[in-house]
């Protein structure tokens, strides 16, 4: 349920007929459950503090792909995760996600790249993904991606559906294997159209950020998920 599309590191571096009735309804009610809500607005800009990254050591994302409501792919490339993968910059495994204000905490794993290229994504809606090839939370450098579904086929909301009530200040808490957890504020927001996202997103180079991913917009069943990604942007508190 998020879309979102790294390319791989490689040069430098996803019955009875009631019951088929009730099953339908059920389905129409969780496509209609976050529209209803209204499209997020935007807010910040991401540009701003993300400026400094020099385009040779973003990954290249491609763009178009859209997913259903419980597997939002990420391309990494036409390689897919097939061939070698450049190893992430050194650093200290998250292990969980909290937004205080919006009461959401959610367990976090490393995730990789599917066969198809695409981003994994955890299948549990409670849980997110850290993309273990980019940059983690807390390195020096570089863009740290956390993508996880907004919602479930059963109606579940998913653990990213909190970047839709984030606001600017908020506090995103990372936690630590064996380490002190870090702080981030929310400085930005945006809804990017799935094929329009930006190679920057994935970047190992310039200031650090956090950046989060889910799906966004208008859910489309002809293209089988939502047509855009809801972005969040962070910037470290923490030293």
């Amino acid at each position: 349920m998020t879309g979102t599309e790294p390319r791989d590191h490689r040069s430098a571096m996803p019955v009875l007929l009631g019951g088929l009735v009730a099953v339908t309804a059920l389905a129409i009610l969780v496509v209609l459950l976050l529209p209803a809500r209204g499209a997020p607005g935007d807010f910040g800009s991401r540009a701003e503090v993300t400026r400094g990254a020099t385009p040779e050591e973003h990954t290249e994302p491609g763009g178009g792909a859209a997913g259903d409501s419980a597997s939002p792919p990420t391309s990494v490339g036409s390689g897919g995760s097939t061939g070698a993968v450049s190893p992430a910059p050194v650093g200290i495994d998250p292990i969980g996600i909290s937004l205080p204000r919006t009461g959401r905490d959610a367990p976090l794993e490393p995730v990789g790249v599917n066969e198809d290229g695409t981003m994994e994504i955890p299948e549990d809606v409670s849980r997110v993904g850290w993309y273990r090839f980019g940059p983690a939370p807390g390195a020096e450098k570089g863009s740290a991606v956390l993508a996880g579904h907004v919602d479930a086929a059963g109606g579940e909301r998913g653990a990213m559906a909190a970047l839709y009530d984030v606001r600017a200040g908020d506090i995103v808490t990372i936690r630590r294997e064996g380490a002190e957890p870090l702080r981030y504020e929310v400085t930005a927001r945006e809804l990017i159209e799935k094929r329009d996202l930006p190679d920057e997103l994935f970047r190992r180079d310039g200031p650090p950020v956090l950046t989060l991913i889910t799906c966004g917009g208008p859910y489309d069943p002809e293209r089988g998920g939502y047509a855009s990604n809801l972005v969040v942007t962070a910037v470290p508190i923490d030293p």
